[in-house]
């Protein structure tokens, strides 16, 4: 009777389990047209990218940056530019006299260039330089000895070149260029109380060089120019009693290079 009743104490407990273990593992199913909500780990939202098409810096290339040189361009040049007379030849009187031997120098200079620049094709541009630059004259040999003091005077000499520029829209743009230069000589003063004078002179110019784009419409430039002109000037005492008139063919050697902006 003890075994019959622990066997069946037994066997109760067993399906109790069963059914505790069915239970636990029956999962609600949720009524037709009801929503059903899963917890899901959420993903940090994702910033939109940022539209730079519409702005550019100035010192940025961006996509919208036109790459090189070409029609329409204007452009503004500050440089830095050395003056390198050659005085090849000179004629310089006395009192109406020729002084066989002697002729005239002048010194070098350095000063800062402005140039501005437009471009009518893409290969064709014309510029206008302008700087001014103080040179130091002296004679030499014949009846001036070793050296003689004439005196100094500013140079204003404005040159007006159009260029054929053989790489329009590349970074690495060459060109030649023919000009014309008129010169103007101003704030004269002669040595040791000489009354120091010139007039206006000119003539061609030929020049070679290169643009190369930096960045956006930054450009560095390297230029070098060749003008040919004389020079006509006298010098007289205070008392006009000594009048020296020289001839000088100054034909300066310009050499610059710098920093432009494409507008």
């Amino acid at each position: 009777m003890m075994k019959t009743g622990s066997f069946l104490a037994t066997t109760v407990l067993a399906a109790s389990a069963l059914c505790g273990t069915a239970h636990a593992q029956t999962v609600a199913v949720p009524p037709a047209g009801a929503s059903a909500y899963v917890n899901a780990p959420v993903a940090a939202p994702v910033a939109a990218p940022v539209d730079r098409s519409g702005h550019c810096g100035i010192f940025e290339t961006c996509s919208s940056t036109k790459i090189g040189l070409g029609r329409g361009d204007f452009m503004v040049r500050l440089s830095g530019v050395g003056i390198l007379p050659q005085d090849r030849d000179s004629k310089v009187s006395l009192n109406g006299q020729h002084l066989p031997g002697a002729h005239i120098s002048t010194t070098n200079q350095a000063m800062p260039e402005l140039t501005l620049e437009y471009f009518f094709t893409d290969n064709l541009s014309l510029d206008l330089i302008a700087t001014s630059t103080r040179h130091e004259v002296a004679g030499h040999g014949g009846a001036l000895g070793a050296k003689t003091d004439v005196g100094s005077a500013w140079v204003l000499p404005p040159t007006l070149t159009v260029a054929w520029h053989f790489r329009p829209h590349k970074r690495f743009n060459p060109y030649v260029g023919l000009g014309a230069n008129l010169t103007w000589f101003h704030s004269m003063h002669g040595a040791d109380g000489l009354k120091l004078n010139s007039g206006f002179t000119g003539g061609p110019s030929v020049n070679a060089g290169f643009d190369y784009q930096i960045v956006g419409n930054w450009f560095f430039n390297a230029d070098v120019k060749q003008v040919f002109m004389r020079m006509h000037a006298w010098a007289q005492n205070s008392a006009e009693t000594v009048r020296i008139r020289a001839h000088e063919s100054l034909d300066p050697t310009v050499v610059s290079a710098g920093i432009a902006y494409r507008f």
